[in-house]
């Protein structure tokens, strides 16, 4: 009897060792980043959102494309440019800029992914000089920074990228204002902000193409800023036909300020009487075009300008080129560059839209 009771606990104090036996444990492992999430991440900036960037786990690059501002239909195109290099080079784009074409927040943006020691800024820049100091901490911090659309002076920059020879987008304007002005005539610039580097280096290029004989008889009479505000520039362009009513065109290297005036134009009932041209993109203007009230227009694809962004800055994160003149490097599908004497990568030349072919273009 003993026996069987001795047996009895025995078999108890096994079972109790047995349950009390430790599990297995499993390990969580770290997600990659990938393009899908980027653009996910951008769709999330686009909408006014701000997200952390922090660098994808085993060491994949990820990369910030900064617009001068979000919600704006050109820059967004340019993301997309710039989502479609990430998946083909196996990065991580995000997409953050201020809510409102603001140099301010845009220095406090970079600060914060400077402190978070991303891999490399894409920038827009919304001042010239006043980015140099923010562009200068984060080359020294070891992240490249490429400009695109609209530079940081030369300290605060890696490598520009130009969109456009500057000179050639002051002509085009010129030569389309005057076409539709039918020879002469005032002409006034709807401007972006009054600080857009880009934006005041094509107003006093196309200044001092005005003091030509070939523009002899078009009358400059105001510039004015609508701060790429859609709503203040549409009221800026209802005051320049208000203030100058004999005015023939209103010039907007703007892709916010032309779509504007155009509809400034249209629900004035001016069609034809007032013109609007300067720096759009097809899928905005579209239908401005073939109402004539924005007859034609220019322009780079925006697509292309972000691609070739982010090529670039790979191109240097990787220790392809350095940034320095006569650098070479491949762009994928746009093709051999080089970098120019003044540090600057060139797109290429800008494109006239007009009824004939703005069908044949979707961004």
């Amino acid at each position: 009897m003993r026996s069987k009771h001795l047996f009895a606990l025995m078999s108890l104090m096994l079972a109790i060792l047995t349950a009390c036996g430790s599990a297995p444990t499993s390990t969580d492992t770290g997600t990659t980043g990938s393009p899908a999430a980027s653009a996910s991440t951008a769709a999330s900036s686009a909408a006014g959102g701000s997200t952390a960037a922090s660098p994808a786990a085993g060491g994949a690059k990820t990369f910030i494309l900064v617009p001068k501002n979000l919600g704006n239909p050109y820059f967004d195109t340019a993301n997309k440019g710039a989502q479609e290099a990430a998946t083909e080079l196996g990065v991580t784009v995000t997409y953050q800029g201020p809510a409102t074409a603001d140099a301010t927040q845009q220095i406090q943006l970079l600060n914060s992914l400077i402190a978070q020691n991303v891999s490399g800024l894409a920038i827009s820049a919304n001042d010239s000089d006043a980015l140099v100091p923010t562009g200068k901490q984060a080359i020294e911090a070891g992240i490249p920074v490429v400009t695109w659309d609209s530079a940081i002076a030369e300290g605060g920059r890696t490598i520009h990228i130009n969109q456009a020879v500057a000179a050639d987008i002051a002509v085009v304007q010129l030569q389309m204002a005057k076409e539709l002005a039918g020879g002469s005539g005032k002409i006034a610039i709807l401007s972006a902000t009054s600080t857009a580097p880009n934006q005041n280096e094509w107003i006093a290029l196309m200044q001092e193409e005005l003091k030509k004989p070939d523009y002899a008889t078009l009358e400059l009479v105001d510039t004015v800023y609508g701060d790429d505000d859609d709503q203040k520039s549409y009221t800026e362009a209802q005051g320049l036909m208000t203030k100058h009513p004999d005015l023939k065109v209103i010039i907007a290297p703007t892709t916010v300020g032309i779509a504007a005036a155009a509809r400034a134009v249209q629900d004035a009932n001016k069609v034809n009487s007032v013109f609007v041209t300067g720096l759009g993109t097809p899928n905005q203007m579209r239908d401005y075009v073939k109402s004539g009230a924005a007859p034609q227009f220019a322009l780079w694809n925006p697509a292309d300008l972000g691609y070739l962004a982010i090529q670039t800055l790979n191109a240097i994160s990787s220790g392809t080129i350095k940034g320095a003149p006569g650098d070479k490097f491949t762009a994928g599908r746009l093709g051999e560059y080089t970098v120019a004497d003044d540090g600057t990568v060139l797109l290429g030349k800008p494109t006239v839209f007009t009824k004939d072919n703005v069908d044949n273009f979707d961004f």
